[in-house]
């Protein structure tokens, strides 16, 4: 009574610290007593193990089937054995029939104990898998907890999570007890069980920092339209706003500029451009080229570039610090975008107006070439006359 006692203690105490389902726990108990037994009898006999909840016991039965002439007692059993047991039973039935399982209960209870970790393990692993599976693109805490070849592990409480050196922030440097913040990007299950994976330099972090400091995109009224990134040094982020009444830009930014700060706080001080979307892709392009100021915008839809003129003092402002401003720009609209100053436009355009000129001098030239051997035969004509 003793024994069923603890192990019904036992099977409650794991199922309640680990969260496991307890049919697991059961079936893992089951299978270490049939191992146990199998192994004893060395797989001669056809057994099945089944916990019985009211006795607290894992009981052990034997099937064999019935017939008139036995001639494997491993697996047979006459008609008249069976008929002690059950008096209704008939030639060719399979009987179960109880063993004593005393004789192996210790190996039994030492294979129950492995089989039972073992399984908890598996089950822990599945549970953690099931709970992270549905969190890919958020934004999660976390401690660094170690470095394996430049790779962050990282404790997310019930769960290690991966921040793999290329997905780390350039300069950003961290320290085993340092509170990290990084998106779930990937989930997968292997034989070590399941691989979190993080990233820091993902434009989901932006999206997702920015949702948590404005309420306003939190509530979808303000709409994250686009995000690009070079991480660690410069982000566009492009919003819109569904209330014609609420500034997305404004709402993003915050009373004097907190809820912007505090995203630029958590990614170490990496510029952010906060940009007005627009469906008219010249507006958007201007806008996405802030701060500079631009003169004009040439379209090419066919093949989605533009050609964006301004002014000569504006020029490197528009390109930026090696050519990092108009590259995410043209990221962020999805068109190619060829940047000119007022000045070389000018140029380029007196150079397109000569080029003209001389194709059609070149032309009037060529046809007045043409037209001298008529004149020259009426002349000779006349003077015979």
């Amino acid at each position: 009574m003793e024994t069923s006692f603890n192990l019904k203690h036992t099977i409650d105490q794991i199922v309640k610290e680990k969260a496991i389902d307890k049919a697991v726990v059961l079936e893992a108990l089951e299978q270490a007593v049939l191992t146990a037994a199998n192994k004893k009898y060395r797989n001669t006999r056809d057994l099945e193990a089944h916990y019985n909840e009211e006795v607290g016991e894992v009981e052990l039965f034997e099937f064999v089937t019935v017939v008139d002439e036995v001639q494997d007692s491993y697996k047979e059993i006459s008609l008249e054995e069976a008929k002690e047991q059950d008096p209704e039973v008939e030639v060719g039935d399979s009987i179960g029939m109880k063993m004593d399982a005393s004789d192996f209960s210790r190996i039994a209870a030492q294979t129950a104990k492995q089989v039972i970790i073992q399984r908890v393990r598996e089950a822990e692993r599945e549970t953690i898998f099931n709970e992270f599976k549905d969190r890919l693109g958020e934004l999660i805490n976390g401690v660094v907890r170690r470095f394996e070849k430049g790779d962050l592990v990282v404790d997310l409480g019930r769960a290690e999570a991966v921040l793999p050196h290329k997905e780390q922030a350039p300069r950003e440097v961290y320290r085993q007890g340092d509170r990290v913040k990084a998106l779930i990007t990937d989930i997968r299950m292997t034989t070590k069980g399941p691989q979190i994976m993080l990233s820091r330099i993902h434009s989901g972090v932006l999206d997702k920092l920015f949702e948590a400091e404005v309420p306003e995109i939190a509530e979808g009224i303000v709409e994250v339209m686009g995000v690009v990134r070079e991480p660690g040094s410069r982000a566009k982020i492009a919003v819109y706003s569904h209330d014609s009444d609420v500034d997305p830009v404004g709402a993003c930014v915050g009373m004097r500029g907190s809820r912007v700060q505090n995203v630029v706080s958590e990614l170490r001080g990496e510029k952010i451009d906060i940009i007005p979307w627009s469906e008219d892709i010249a507006r958007f392009a201007c806008n996405a080229l802030a701060p500079a100021a631009v003169s004009k915008v040439y379209v090419d839809e066919e093949n989605r570039s533009m050609e964006i003129i301004v002014a000569d003092d504006q020029l490197s402002l528009a390109i930026g610090k090696r050519g990092q401003n108009v590259r995410l720009a043209a990221k962020l609209t999805g068109w190619k975008i060829d940047i000119k100053s007022e000045s070389r436009a000018a140029e380029a355009e007196l150079l397109q107006y000569a080029s003209f000129d001389g194709a059609v001098e070149e032309a009037e030239a060529s046809e007045g070439i043409e037209n001298t051997e008529p004149a020259a035969v009426e002349a000779e004509e006349r003077s015979e006359e």
